[in-house]
């Protein structure tokens, strides 16, 4: 299987002629969604989901299906039994892949600021994405989506995040908003530099690819 980063948050994992795309949101260029045989969704904000673009999708391809939380999968009334609704504990297959749903609930960006739904996929027991979460899996994770930065995180909480979740390796993804001088900075925290976690950390360009 062959991980594929499109961008912020968006990955794609494919295996032969089958394609699974996960979060295309707002800063996802188009060529992600190129060739898509199922969509897996986080939750609802717009760097993971824009609701025309995925509407439009599913609608010039009847072939296409989407599981997602309920939150979403409102945004989506009209187009039935395509989009599934899924939660913490499902386990089902999308495009071929096997894929289990971990956690609930969006991380707290602020007391104020209501709290989303959110749930994590772990597809094929190999490549788990949390999401804007830092759900731990109660099952081995080879490669962990490390959500690098965020509104709603702090450097130190994913350092212990990647303690808790013993990743074989973490791989970033959701580090749009960062310049060349924070990216430098988080792989050294993460890394060589900072206190020291087990999981060995990588980011990938994006239109970079590895296998998993």
């Amino acid at each position: 299987m062959q991980l594929t980063k499109h961008g912020h948050a968006c990955v794609v994992l494919s295996d032969g002629d089958r394609r699974l795309v996960v979060d295309p949101g707002a800063f996802t260029a188009d060529d992600a969604w190129a060739g898509a045989t199922a969509l897996l969704v986080t939750h609802e904000h717009v760097d993971h989901f824009v609701p025309d673009k995925v509407r439009a999708a599913l609608f010039a391809d009847p072939a296409l299906e989407l599981w997602t939380n309920s939150s979403v999968a409102e945004q989506l009334a009209g187009l039935g039994s395509r989009v599934h609704v899924v939660g913490d504990g499902d386990r089902f297959t999308a495009a071929g892949f096997d894929v289990t749903v971990h956690g609930e609930w969006h991380a707290v960006i602020h007391p104020e600021i209501p709290r989303v739904r959110n749930v994590g996929f772990l597809v094929e027991g190999r490549v788990f994405h949390p999401g804007d979460a830092l759900t731990v899996p109660d099952v081995a994770v080879p490669t962990l989506l490390l959500p690098a930065h965020a509104p709603w995180s702090k450097t130190g909480e994913l350092i212990d995040y990647l303690r808790a979740v013993e990743a074989q390796r973490a791989v970033a993804v959701h580090d749009g908003l960062l310049n060349d001088t924070g990216l430098t900075l988080l792989r050294g925290l993460f890394g060589e530099r900072g206190p020291g976690q087990p999981t060995p950390y990588a980011r990938l360009a994006p239109g970079e690819s590895i296998d998993v």
